[in-house]
């Protein structure tokens, strides 16, 4: 599946990974934390994360990381049998299979995914009592946005604003190294 490119179109935003375990976005100037890359992923936001002192490109492992703490903060989605199977893949004849295929087969079900809930909605909608389902549907739609907005305007704000801070934190704690340094 294709990404965007960066916001100004010239290709995956840089990210610099030093030493102190530290992400610098060169894009932006500024310090930010995996769970900004984890949103920059779910935007379909390109990135390439490269170690500061080498430039070895450490995407890979980055986003691995970002998968363990999205796993350990309760948000599992990765079974422990598919765990098992695909740790069984490493150095079997077949591993250097395995990367294509999971990635194919995670664009089709994301495909797939979009297309499923058009023809749910299609099919619920046509038919003799088509317009009574277009307008449930509006009405559902009207009513979780109408009782929604609160929940998830304020986990959204919540998100926000913890991701300011951990910013502001990082901001912070280059001042504490600098001068510690100096």
């Amino acid at each position: 599946m294709a990404r965007a490119a960066s916001k100004n179109g010239d290709g995956p935003i840089i990210i610099k990974k030093y030493a102190n375990r530290r992400l610098y976005n060169t894009h932006s100037s500024k310090y930010i934390t995996l769970d900004f890359l984890a949103d920059l992923t779910r935007k379909d936001i390109d990135f390439k994360v490269l170690d500061a002192k080498t430039n070895d490109d450490i995407t890979h492992g980055v986003l691995t990381q970002i998968i363990m703490e999205e796993e350990n903060s309760g948000q599992q989605m990765l079974p422990v049998g598919f765990l098992r199977q695909l740790i069984s893949m490493y150095g079997d004849s077949m591993q250097g299979m395995v990367p294509q295929f999971l990635e194919s087969s995670m664009d089709n079900f994301r495909k797939n995914q979009k297309q499923v809930q058009e023809v749910i909605e299609t099919a619920i909608t046509s038919g003799p009592f088509g317009h009574i389902a277009k307008q449930n549907i509006e009405f559902m739609r009207t009513a979780r946005e109408a009782l929604m907005p609160n929940l998830t305007g304020k986990k959204a704000e919540k998100a926000e604003s913890l991701a300011e801070l951990k910013q502001q934190m990082a901001a912070l704690q280059e001042k504490i190294d600098k001068l510690s340094v100096d």
